[in-house]
């Protein structure tokens, strides 16, 4: 049941003065201005929801609180400012936004470090003096069994940097172009597309050169997957912003409203191989952002636990 692609323990940040980021608004067209008086208590209402849907289905959640005194609106997308990889590997990246960059916590590593197995930590966050910007598993969606990093390219996954990733961390970059119905470019490839063990969830039409989509889709499926190919409709319902995870069983967590906008047909592709498990979100999601983005995955080794002597 347990794969690679699918981790069994996950980071997540508790917002206390949740809030749609201004300084990330002129590129993410998913992030729509709603803020109400009551609008912070409601995220983190979802977001306590959401953390107790997934321990109750055996996700293993470390949760870190962000009280709101560093001004940072998105701490509770995790994903864009470090991932971890198999063999003890940590990365930490640059942000484009200037309070994003506010986001990366040392108490995180040092829970990593002291709870897992970790042998190095490379950190790119320097990086943002010279411009560059790769923002994590927002700009990059990998698949850790073909060892493929697929980026749609912008201005959040500089091109210099996906190779110097791709290099330390030993993934094939395999870059597209993809705008959505406005013609806006995707900020985040993983708006766009979700990798799981047995499926893939993309949106193929938003890939505009032929040759590029047609390689996209070859690769996703060289590993015996059944690529879902979603509408731009779905996409904008945030059903491509999903994540495989592992608990009691495999599972594909996603928000509700990800959830209501597949079909029959594609629900039960993802049924054959895990359980669908929709979180209810919708404030968050005004954000620009969804359950995905909320998910910053743990793919270390755990330690043992200590007992006492």
């Amino acid at each position: 049941m347990t794969t690679i692609q699918a981790p069994m323990a996950v980071v997540m940040i508790r917002p206390h003065a949740f809030r749609s980021n201004p300084e990330t608004r002129a590129d993410n067209a998913f992030q729509t201005d709603s803020a109400t008086g009551d609008t912070a208590p409601r995220a983190l209402a979802e977001f306590d929801a959401a953390v107790a849907t997934l321990r109750a289905t055996g996700v293993r959640v470390h949760v870190f609180d962000d009280t709101g005194t560093q001004d940072t609106p998105d701490s509770v997308f995790p994903n864009n400012w470090f991932s971890t990889h198999t063999g003890g590997h940590v990365a930490l990246y640059p942000m484009y936004a200037e309070n994003r960059r506010r986001e990366r916590r040392p108490d995180v590593i040092e829970l990593l470090k002291r709870e897992y197995r970790v042998s190095d930590v490379i950190d790119y966050s320097g990086l943002e003096q010279d411009g560059l910007a790769l923002e994590g598993t927002g700009a990059m969606v990998l698949d850790h069994i073909g060892r493929i990093a697929y980026v749609a390219r912008s201005h959040r996954a500089d091109p210099v940097l996906l190779e110097r990733f791709c290099a330390h961390f030993n993934y094939e970059p395999v870059c597209f172009d993809a705008t959505d119905a406005q013609g806006c470019p995707v900020y985040h490839t993983n708006v766009l597309m979700g990798i799981g063990t047995d499926y893939a969830l993309i949106c193929l039409s938003m890939i505009h050169d032929p040759e590029r989509r047609r390689t996209v889709a070859e690769r996703l499926a060289e590993n015996g997957r059944t690529v879902i190919d979603l509408t731009p409709e779905q996409i904008g319902e945030f059903a491509g912003n999903a994540i495989e995870l592992t608990g009691h069983r495999r599972l594909l967590a996603l928000s509700a409203r990800a959830h209501r906008a597949l079909t029959p047909d594609q629900i039960a592709v993802i049924e054959r191989s895990a359980q669908l498990l929709p979180l209810a979100i919708p404030t968050i999601e005004t954000a620009g952002g969804s359950v995905r983005c909320m998910i910053a995955g743990i793919h270390l080794t755990r330690r043992p636990e200590r007992t006492a002597a």
